[in-house]
């Protein structure tokens, strides 16, 4: 055992990825969430079913390689309390145990089937994650090289923030309105609402706050490229200001910003180029689209020189005035066409996941800076009594 304070801890940040991932799993598996039946079967009757006669390699391949990362971020988040074989074996029996519940829970899934290759192939794939992990755990969260460069580039209590920037790029995946116009889900379901409902709420507000004036008002202003290029510049700069208030004055903070920058656009056209028909990778790369890159990324990085505290306010204001545009604003007359050209069927658990990330990652940011600034707020409060 060293001696050295810092060894021999646990992973907060392993352990919340921990969890993010598995609603990720629990999302993926039941999604659409709808249309749940019984065919009188018990939920874990497709555990004694032959294996399936139809099976795909692409089927096996996404099925083991889901839960490999799910193995690994369990082997992570057990240290140091379970090292070694014994954290594989627990991975293996978690991965084992959760992928058997999302199995029994799709039998009354209309558009999905219960089936007992998938559970022995994410078992598999739980089983790689956690022994590739296992003999890396000491080096990476003790003594490696990444963990001197994450508290030398990063503050100590940043672990939710770097989880939120990770997301970042793989929240952009799904395609959007607008570039990175994130957080739609006000207007799905304002969309989707009864008429009926609709009335009645319309008759709580003024004429200058209904909501069917605001779209055509709005849309009238600039030209729908001059939009898309506010809309891409504001979450763009956000996600560059908020990745950066964790960072160290000694990190290279430039560097970082710039390959999540690049992260972004690769997972972007990877994403785009996997689910269109057309095999497309950049039908997102419009001029108001890149005209935006180019403001937001210069902004972010001019805001690297401004306190942390601006740089969190900046880009919470950013995040609220991007939310307002994205819901108010007319949909491009284009986004039709994209989505008409983005895969579905098998993809449907890649497309349930990626929705989700995009609804959900501005107002998850927007939490983070309301605990940060109530925790400051608390903090100073109280030196003022100590005084």
């Amino acid at each position: 055992m060293t001696g050295k304070p810092w060894e021999r801890r646990a992973s907060p940040l392993s352990r919340q990825a921990l969890a993010v991932y598995t609603a990720l799993i629990v999302y993926g598996s039941w999604y659409p969430f709808s249309g749940w039946r019984s065919l009188g079967l018990g939920p874990f009757d497709y555990l004694f079913d032959p294996f399936p006669q139809y099976w795909t390699s692409f089927d096996v391949v996404t099925n083991v390689l889901g839960y490999m990362p799910f193995g690994a971020l369990v082997v992570l988040a057990l240290y140091p309390r379970c090292r070694g074989g014994a954290a594989v074996a627990l991975a293996l029996v978690s991965g084992t145990l959760l992928s058997s519940v999302m199995e029994a829970v799709q039998t009354y899934l209309p558009t999905r089937v219960a089936s007992n290759l998938d559970l022995a192939t994410n078992a598999l794939g739980a089983l790689l994650g956690a022994a590739l992990m296992a003999p890396a755990t000491g080096a990476l969260l003790d003594r490696g090289m990444l963990r001197r460069l994450r508290f030398q580039w990063f503050e100590r209590e940043a672990a939710a923030i770097m989880g939120l920037a990770a997301l970042w790029p793989f929240a952009t995946m799904f395609p959007a309105p607008r570039l990175f116009g994130l957080g739609d889900w006000p207007r799905t379901l304002w969309l989707h609402a009864d008429p009926s409902i609709q009335n009645a709420l319309l008759t709580w507000l003024p004429s200058l706050w209904q909501v069917g004036a605001w779209p055509a008002a709005l849309g009238g202003l600039l030209p729908d490229d001059g939009w898309e290029a506010i809309v891409t510049a504001l979450n763009l700069f956000a996600a560059c200001a908020l990745a950066s208030v964790p960072m160290r004055p000694r990190a290279p903070r430039v560097r970082l910003l710039l390959v999540l920058i690049a992260g972004t656009l690769v997972v972007k056209a990877g994403a785009t180029y996997l689910q269109s028909e057309s095999g497309l990778a950049f039908d997102w790369a419009t001029p108001g689209a890149l005209g935006g890159l180019v403001i937001g990324a210069v902004l972010g990085l001019i805001a690297l020189r401004l306190p942390v505290a601006w740089r969190a306010a900046l880009a919470a204001c950013a995040l609220v005035v991007s939310l307002l545009l994205v819901n108010l604003l007319p949909v491009n007359p284009y986004y039709d066409v994209v989505l008409a050209d983005w895969r579905q069927g098998r993809y449907l658990h890649f497309n349930g996941l990626a929705s989700w990330l995009a609804w959900t990652w501005p107002y998850a940011a927007l939490v983070w800076v309301a605990f940060s600034v109530e925790r400051a707020w608390l903090a100073r409060r109280m030196r003022r009594r100590m005084r």
